[in-house]
């Protein structure tokens, strides 16, 4: 049960980025404008895994790490999306 949380938030975040990441690849905005949403997910994610393993710790912490992780998997999904062609 600990690890539907996370995965619930990470996916509701996940496919908001994907489905922005859509539209802007159907809007044919350049290279850099495609890559944002994925790379502010990236960071996002690491935020909050540093948040997780130095400030919190414990299994709250371990949550917020299966979220980072989660939204890390969405983040790379985006970026190969942003970096392919039409």
């Amino acid at each position: 049960m600990m690890v539907g949380g996370p995965l619930l938030m990470a996916t509701v975040i996940g496919v908001l980025v994907i489905v922005l990441m859509w539209w802007l690849r159907k809007s044919a905005l350049p290279f850099i404008v495609r890559l944002i949403p994925g790379l502010l997910t990236a960071v996002a994610a690491l935020i909050l895994f540093y948040i997780g393993f130095v400030q919190i710790r414990g299994f709250e912490g371990g949550a917020y790490g299966l979220l980072a992780f989660f939204l890390l998997v969405f983040a790379f999904v985006s970026v190969i999306m942003g970096t392919r062609k039409l």
